[in-house]
């Protein structure tokens, strides 16, 4: 994993002709047949989640229904509903893959488009996978930051608010304070930088307790906040493109993504399989792509108004991949413990 190349894990390196296989008819016939598919933290305004369910309903006929929530909770849901579930298929942070497996809640399914996804973004029983990933980046609203910062350093000396998030919950809030560790010199084992960071903001009164939602963002409330580089450059283009800057961490940031896990107990389980072969098949990637997101299949070919979108290569220079995943899950459940004694004790 740590060798693998940024080129790679940004899914930059596209060959001249991506695959165009057709799920299994058997299979469309039986996701027909249940006629919906209830996901959970795939949200429309995530990753263009929106033209995917549109075109599952379009091609296909299924309904569609989403109930958006964290990592956390999508797992704590599978759980409590198991005698009369209620979603079959959720989107969660790539820690959370394997700890979605070690609880007993996935269903097993390998897509059709499986050998063209890394070995390292999928479990080797297809109980997990990769669809696309992202790296953290800054939101910054122009209008309260007046001096935007480039880098984690940057943030000690600003006059402004800084949310990540929730931290200890969310994948979006862990990764950010992982990037933050990396930025400092720690790792997945260590993420005493990313505390110190944090810690030194809560004392001076910048730590911001606001979700960083694209409602806050929309409404001012949020001065800086640290995103997905997929979710600040839609928040950005569905606001206003000349009021948010989106840039990422000059001094170290990091690479993850996200994977569907298929409910054991879901009720639409053959939807939900079809699904999950959507997301993986040209049009699927494509999808994600428009929402900002990296495909992880690098051989799917984007068009120029697609690529256009993303920021510049060069601005990645300093973001790694996650290079040690059994670490950072280990770190992911002690983290909200970790962040109320280093961190939280400190804010006002």
């Amino acid at each position: 994993m740590k060798a693998l190349s940024l080129c790679l894990i940004l899914g930059s390196l596209a060959l001249p002709f991506a695959s165009q296989a057709a799920a299994p008819a058997d299979l469309v016939k039986a996701a027909q047949a249940e006629g919906a598919v209830n996901s959970i933290g795939m949200p429309d305004s995530w990753a263009n989640w929106k033209d995917t369910w549109q075109d599952l309903h379009s091609q296909y006929g299924l309904a569609h229904m989403d109930t958006d929530m964290s990592s956390a909770e999508e797992l704590a849901k599978f759980a409590a509903e198991a005698g009369d579930a209620t979603a079959d298929i959720g989107d969660v942070g790539h820690a959370f893959g394997p700890l979605a497996v070690q609880k007993g809640l996935t269903l097993a399914y390998k897509p059709t488009h499986w050998d063209a996804i890394p070995a390292w973004a999928k479990d080797q029983d297809g109980n997990w996978m990769l669809a696309y990933t992202g790296t953290i980046a800054f939101m910054i609203n122009k209008d309260l930051v007046p001096n935007p910062p480039k880098s984690w350093a940057d943030l000690r000396s600003g006059q402004y608010k800084v949310t990540v998030g929730n931290v200890g919950v969310a994948s979006q809030a862990n990764n950010g304070v992982l990037a933050a560790a990396i930025a400092g010199g720690g790792n997945e084992k260590n993420l005493k930088p990313a505390f110190d960071l944090f810690a030194d903001l809560a004392k001076q009164g910048r730590l911001s307790l606001t979700d960083p939602s694209l409602a806050n963002l929309e409404k001012g409330e949020v001065a800086v906040a640290v995103l997905w580089d997929f979710n600040a450059l839609n928040y950005r283009d569905k606001i206003d493109p000349n009021r948010f800057l989106v840039v990422i961490p000059s001094d170290g940031s990091v690479i993850s993504g996200y994977t569907t896990i298929i409910n054991k107990y879901a009720k639409h389980p053959n939807a939900a399989k079809l699904a999950r072969e959507y997301i993986l098949s040209d049009a699927g990637q494509i999808n994600l792509a428009r929402g900002y997101a990296r495909p992880i299949r690098s051989d799917v070919v984007l068009p120029d108004d697609v690529k256009a979108k993303m920021l510049p290569p060069e601005q990645y220079a300093a973001a790694k991949p996650v290079g040690d995943f059994d670490a950072w899950s280990e770190a992911g459940k002690a983290l909200p413990r970790l962040w109320q004694e280093n961190v939280m004790i400190y804010q006002p």
